[in-house]
């Protein structure tokens, strides 16, 4: 059975910060593509994680429990944050493994259940290693989605060039001509 298409305005971004694009606003809507086992299933599927970890409620629960840890680490305050990204990346683990390509790295789980939120939680602090201050949420009014910023220069200020970039574009434009 085919996946279902993705309905996110941005998708791509690093795996922590996809996680908290799975709510979004659509012309003023909230929306939450984890309301549901289908949802779900078009994120692992968007992930590369389909194959792996099953699109049911246990998976579910536990990465709604990274993506509030995760949005508490990015929008909130990273005192009430550590402890509740660490509660997620207790559940799993890197084992360390010499194969015949060289060495690798595997993560491990004691209940599978876990894997893409523990997933999710590491790619966040593999983020925070790279370059912590590149991790943004959209300048874009009523805009909730995050994104890391892979500019140059690194002044990225939106989601979207063609969504928010243009409409606060156009705000500017039409407050510079109402003026005159």
């Amino acid at each position: 059975m085919p996946s279902a298409r993705d309905p996110r305005p941005l998708t791509g971004e690093p795996l922590a910060l996809d996680l908290l694009n799975t709510r979004w606003n659509s012309d003023g809507t909230p929306r939450d593509l984890l309301a549901d086992t289908e949802g779900l299933a078009v994120w692992l599927a968007s992930n590369g994680l389909a194959g792996t970890h099953p699109a049911d409620t246990a998976v579910l629960d536990r990465l709604r429990t990274a993506r509030e840890a995760i949005k508490e680490a990015v929008d909130g305050s990273p005192e009430r944050a550590a402890p509740l990204v660490d509660a997620v990346l207790e559940h799993g683990r890197i084992r360390a493994r010499l194969t015949a390509d060289g060495p690798a790295e595997e993560p491990e789980f004691a209940d599978p259940a876990w894997g893409p939120a523990w997933l999710a939680a590491r790619n966040y602090l593999d983020l925070l290693t790279r370059a912590p201050e590149r991790i943004r949420s959209c300048a874009g009014g009523g805009c909730v989605l995050h994104f890391f910023d892979t500019s140059r220069n690194g002044t990225r200020r939106w989601c979207s060039m063609a969504a928010c970039g243009n409409r606060a574009k156009a705000s500017r434009h039409y407050a510079r001509s109402k003026g005159n």
